[in-house]
């Protein structure tokens, strides 16, 4: 099964091939997983990020791309609670750099989603910038009722931009607001392995396909078993409640039962469990399915009307109590 460090692992090996897909990849981590901030008068860039190696790509294409200097450091542990980041990458001269990413627009505001020269760029760019949100803030829960890939974003003009870029893959993707975080949620089982494979996780898609297909069989099979059961459950019940009522009926109507009709009576009395169609096919001379199914209700309708005349119970009341338990 996929899980989320796995998914990662992969991602941070995937190689972009062009340097504009590196540039919408590291955009958006910074983006998601940090802020600007002000430091002794300098605007600091910082991001909180998960694993080494997701610092060692960001740091590396600081460097390699706008040959920026980067200072990485582990956070304390008291800081940081279970699946929150647990690294700090800062660039304490971080006003160019964010300029230059389209992180701060020309009068020093932060953008609060992400610039738009990247949401409208190439399939190949708008894949690295959901590889780079997953990087950042994403996870993903196995196939299932609940399954779905996540990511959550600091603003809503984000998830929005997301959304957008999802809807440019092909990809169906919704913006949720789940206790007071923004969130793009993935949920479709076909959905989210299509965005695995575009973001670059191969083995994953291959692992999370096998393991959606697995899971949909099974869940096929046992409706197919808890179909059969409901319908022997009621052809249990049928079956009980017509002896019943026909051993009823014959008690009722005693020596003035016509013989046609103690016969189907009889018939249905000595095999209990068989169909109409197999009582008819017993049957000396055979009968059709609907004429040992007309004797036997005759029967009880015969049975039903004497027992009113006379003020007694009819068949019905003959019906056993934990029938419906059948």
């Amino acid at each position: 099964m996929p899980s989320t460090p796995d998914v990662k692992t992969e991602l941070v090996r995937v190689v972009p091939q062009r340097t504009s897909e590196r540039v919408s990849e590291l955009a958006t981590i910074l983006r998601l997983s940090g802020g600007l901030h002000t430091i002794s008068g300098r605007i600091a860039l910082e991001a909180e990020l998960h694993t080494p190696a997701i610092v060692q790509r960001v740091r590396k294409d600081l460097a390699e791309i706008y040959g920026v200097r980067s200072d990485a450091m582990q956070l304390p542990a008291s800081s940081t609670r279970p699946g929150a980041p647990q690294f700090l990458v800062r660039v304490l001269d971080g006003e160019t750099i964010a300029r230059q990413l389209g992180l701060m627009d020309p009068r020093r505001r932060p953008i609060r989603g992400l610039p738009n020269r990247l949401t409208t760029g190439s399939q190949p760019e708008l894949a690295a910038i959901w590889r780079g949100a997953f990087l950042a803030r994403g996870s993903v829960t196995p196939p299932g009722r609940s399954a779905s890939l996540e990511v959550v974003c600091p603003t809503n003009e984000t998830t929005m931009a997301l959304v957008g870029a999802a809807g440019r893959l092909g990809i169906a993707a919704k913006s949720r607001d789940i206790r007071g975080q923004h969130k793009v949620l993935v949920r479709d089982g076909e959905a989210i392995g299509e965005m695995l494979s575009a973001m670059g996780a191969v083995d994953a898609r291959a692992a999370w396909d096998e393991l959606r297909k697995a899971r949909e069989t099974r869940a096929t099979a046992n409706r197919l078993v808890n179909f059969d059961d409901a319908n022997l459950r009621r052809s249990a019940q049928a079956s009980v409640a017509a002896c019943a009522r026909v051993e009823r009926a014959l008690e009722i109507l005693g020596d003035e039962t016509p013989e046609h009709l103690r016969y189907a009576g009889a018939l249905r009395l000595s095999h209990r469990e068989a169909s109409l169609d197999e009582l008819g096919a017993r049957a000396d001379p055979p009968l059709t399915k609907d004429a040992i199914a007309g004797r036997i209700r005759r029967l009880l309708a015969m049975a039903d009307k004497e027992a009113e005349s006379r003020g007694i119970p009819g068949t019905e009341a003959s019906l056993p109590e934990e029938l419906d338990a059948l």
